[in-house]
């Protein structure tokens, strides 16, 4: 009889163990940070395609005024018709064009551009 009671015994210690949460062995503490930067305010223009296209560049006749805007095109943007496929071929000259740039000092960095 007392061995039976032995193995209880010891299981039930066993299963104490084996459950146990473990203790907080330390604190955390949060700390603030503060993230600074500049906004970049994302703009639209409409306009006509240009005769002229100097290499990564887009010109652009705007609907508001007779002064042509150029906008950068860095590395392969994102250029795309009404139902947003792709376009791979160069932008024909006087089709209607709406570009999305953001402003970054003196240059407009173009983000897309929608070709109708």
């Amino acid at each position: 009889m007392k061995k039976p009671v032995a193995i209880v015994i010891c299981c039930a210690l066993l299963a104490t163990l084996a459950f146990a949460q473990p203790g907080s062995k330390g604190t955390t503490t949060e700390q603030a940070i503060t993230v600074t930067g500049t906004i970049i305010k994302m703009t639209t223009e409409e306009g006509s395609a240009g005769n002229y296209q100097p290499v990564k560049t887009l010109v652009v006749r705007e609907d508001r005024s007779n002064t042509p805007g150029s906008y950068v095109l860095n590395g392969p943007g994102h250029v795309v018709n009404k139902q947003g496929q792709a376009i791979r071929t160069a932008i024909k000259p006087g089709a209607h064009v709406r570009i999305y740039y953001a402003q970054v000092g003196d240059q407009r960095i173009v983000d897309h551009v929608v070709v109708d």
